[in-house]
C-alpha cells in the first residue's frame, strides 16, 4: 500500500513516462479534469506486471481510464458503447462495453472532444442513479 493520495500516485505514473507519453496523459487528465471538476482519481489494477497501477477518473462510477501501452496511450470510455457514436474512438469498437481511443507518437490529443465525451460519460453514470 501506498501512503500516497491517489492523485499524488497518478502523478507519480505520469512522472515515470516520457516524451509523447507524458505529454498525452498530461494532455488527457487536464481535459478530463476541466470537463469534471468533481471527478474523483483512483488508481485500480495495481498488480506484479502493473505495480503502479492505473489511473481512473470516477463520477458516479467509474467514468474512463487511462493506460500506458508498448506503443499507444489509451483512453478508456466504461460505458462508451453507450455513448453517441465518436469518430475518436478508434479501438474496442467491438466490446459491447467500452471504446477507446488510442494515441500514438506523433498523434494531438483534442482535449474539446476528450472534454466533450468525459461529460457525457458523466450524465450517464449521473442519470443511472
Amino acid at each position: 500500500m501506498s501512503d500516497k493520495s491517489d492523485s499524488e500516485q497518478i502523478d507519480d505514473i505520469i512522472a515515470q513516462q516520457s516524451g509523447w507519453k507524458q505529454d498525452a496523459l498530461v494532455a488527457l487528465r487536464a481535459a478530463i479534469m476541466a470537463a469534471d471538476p468533481a471527478a474523483v482519481e483512483v488508481v485500480k489494477y495495481k498488480k506484479p506486471s502493473k505495480p503502479e497501477g492505473v489511473p481512473f477518473w470516477t463520477h458516479d462510477g467509474d467514468v474512463c481510464f487511462v493506460d500506458v501501452l508498448k506503443s499507444a496511450v489509451r483512453l478508456t470510455f466504461a460505458k462508451g458503447a453507450r455513448m453517441e457514436g465518436s469518430d475518436l474512438f478508434n479501438t474496442r469498437l467491438d466490446s459491447k462495453v467500452v471504446r477507446a481511443i488510442d494515441y500514438f507518437d506523433g498523434d494531438r490529443v483534442d482535449e474539446a472532444a476528450v472534454k466533450a465525451l468525459v461529460a457525457e460519460a458523466v450524465e450517464l453514470n449521473v442519470a443511472a442513479r
